[in-house]
């Protein structure tokens, strides 16, 4: 089996970037796959400084069967970054797998999603492997299907990426003239549609909402774990699109997580209404009016 190359996305924060690395390299597979590094130019003067302590530190990784380093000499920011990283190197290896600098992996990432990749490869139903489960739901399987894609800690292959639109504006049309947006949002229970018309809008950058639409619309399933190999340390306000509090949680599976085939080929109704739970309970209005009193009461005593 040929092993799936690594993409990593870094910019600014070494010690985010310096745990990332040092996770990846306690899986065995870490020598045995190539590292590609996207590491972003500063976007504002006072960043400069930062973004080379990170540049530095990357040109002294190893480890891995082999290291390229793609220094931008412009701030592409985080979208662009990605889907030109991932679109180049998904075209030259027919498959990827994809990290961002606040990501920490358990020792059996790479096992499980070069596994995953070659179970489903030829399954065109199946378009995205996500390894991060935040909902700590006990009833959901070890892997599943959904209708739905995650960006912390993902893989996909060339023939899935070739339906991915960046067109945001032909995403929320298609999504609106099918009446998908209730589905699409869990039963209404999380603002993804709202999140693609703020993208539209220029409000925000997201790329992972508008490869999540274009899976969505094809009917494309996600297969994702219920024992999560990827912790999101980003949520420090340290990096771009995070929220806080620890909402995203999660405890890394530090186990072997096997890859069993799914059979049939389709959505697992009790994962979405697992998810629907979930965001039913951190969504609403009461939940999000307390998280924001706590915020409150932090700022007027946490001097």
């Amino acid at each position: 089996m040929s092993y799936a190359p690594i993409l990593l996305f870094a910019y600014n924060r070494l010690n985010h970037t310096q745990r990332c690395i040092e996770s990846l390299l306690q899986n065995s597979l870490s020598l045995k796959s190539e590292l590609f590094i996207y590491a972003d130019a500063a976007r504002t003067d006072d960043q400069r400084e930062a973004v080379e302590e990170v540049r530095q530190y990357l040109h002294t990784i190893s480890g891995f069967r082999k290291v390229t380093l793609i220094e931008r000499t412009e701030n592409w920011g985080l979208a662009r970054n990605i889907i030109d990283g991932v679109t180049t190197q998904v075209n030259q290896f027919g498959k990827v797998i994809v990290l961002e600098d606040d990501l920490v992996v358990a020792p059996h990432f790479l096992e499980f999603m070069n596994e995953a990749l070659e179970t489903y490869k030829d399954e065109p139903r199946v378009g995205h492997i996500q390894a991060c489960d935040f909902t700590k739901d006990p009833t959901l399987p070890d892997t599943f299907l959904i209708r739905w894609t995650g960006s912390w800690g993902w893989a996909t292959w060339d023939r899935a990426w070739k339906h991915f639109n960046p067109n945001g504006k032909e995403l929320l049309q298609e999504l609106e003239g099918r009446k998908l947006t209730y589905t699409f949002d869990f039963n209404g229970k999380y603002g993804f549609t709202r999140m693609l018309r703020r993208q539209i809008a220029g409000k925000n950058n997201s790329w992972a909402i508008r490869w999540n639409a274009s899976l969505f619309l094809k009917d494309i399933l996600s297969l994702n774990v219920g024992r999560s190999l990827v912790q999101n340390e980003g949520f420090d306000g340290s990096g771009t699109n995070c929220g806080g509090g620890g909402l995203y949680a999660s405890d890394l599976f530090l186990e072997k997580l096997p890859v069993t085939p799914i059979s049939p080929i389709q959505e697992n109704k009790e994962a979405r209404q697992a998810f629907i739970r979930y965001y039913a309970r951190t969504n609403s209005f009461w939940a999000k009016a307390i998280r924001r009193i706590k915020r409150t009461l932090k700022g007027d005593f946490g001097a």
